[in-house]
């Protein structure tokens, strides 16, 4: 059972928002700052599981991430979808014109561009967590000073917002997986979705090839995003995403492309969260 996740990020960020959606009964959080140090948490077996952010519907896949958990032959268990909403928040009694400056994480800089054209005044700056800015203002007391997150963020650190929903584009959402050492948290009669990499030789038709095993093993590919092999320049590793209604197809494929495949790896076996 799962009781200790390691999070990207502190309290009132979207990872920790999903430690509270996910789970059936309240865990406690390990707080990181990078997704390196999330990952050597669950390593060192300091927490039972990470949550990381895995691909977002406006920015796409977070590559980097893809690679750490493929890397250190962690196990996908579970998946959830959150609706990313940015707020524009700072200190109270003070309206956006007495803002004179806006950290935030790149990415959520990047979403929310649009809105800032109408304020030429603020200057928006680079940070590295939404929620750990809206903290250093409220410990600080920074006054003039704004940060980009979460309404959690604006609760958990007594701050005002000043502007709801401020993304340009407002169906924003971010998919994140839950990550375990071993893959014994999914019975198998709840398992619809795989997550799995492969390797292919440099061939025509090979890629195509096992597209058309999973097709006709009932398997609907909702993702697949392809990564270099470093040791080997201009070949690809092709991490995939599938979901089935009866696991027994996912099997028959999976010792089909298991053949097929130079190299053939399951990251994840667990339960839709888009059904």
């Amino acid at each position: 059972m799962i009781k200790t996740v390691a999070i990207q990020g502190i309290k009132g960020s979207f990872h920790h928002i999903v430690s509270q959606n996910y789970f059936e009964t309240p865990v406690s959080i390990l707080p990181f700052m990078s997704f390196d140090n999330t990952v050597g948490s669950v390593l060192k077996n300091e927490s039972d599981a990470a949550i990381m952010a895995i691909e977002n519907s406006i920015a796409g896949s977070i590559i980097p991430n893809y690679a750490l958990i493929d890397t250190h032959n962690l196990h996908i268990v579970g998946e959830h979808y959150l609706d990313i909403q940015h707020n524009l928040m700072a200190l109270p009694n003070q309206s956006i014109q007495d803002i004179k400056e806006v950290y935030s994480h790149p990415m959520a800089l990047l979403q929310c561009k649009t809105f800032f054209k109408q304020y030429p005044h603020i200057k928006l700056i680079e940070d590295k967590d939404t929620a750990e800015v809206a903290e250093r203002i409220h410990n600080k007391q920074l006054k003039q000073v704004g940060a980009i997150a979460s309404t959690l963020a604006a609760k958990i650190f007594k701050l005002d917002i000043l502007a709801e929903s401020i993304q340009t584009i407002k169906h924003n959402e971010t998919r994140f997986v839950i990550v375990k050492q071993n893959n014994d948290e999914v019975l198998e009669t709840e398992i619809n979705k795989a997550s799995i990499k492969f390797e292919l030789d440099h061939k025509r038709g090979s890629l195509a090839t096992i597209l058309n095993v999973m097709s006709d093993c009932k398997l609907n590919l909702t993702k697949i995003q392809s990564l270099p092999i470093i040791e080997t320049p201009w070949k690809y590793a092709f991490f995939v995403d599938v979901t089935f209604q009866d696991f027994q197809d996912f099997k028959k494929a999976k010792s089909i492309m298991d053949i097929m495949a130079t190299s053939f790896k399951v990251i994840g076996q667990y339960k839709n969260a888009k059904q």
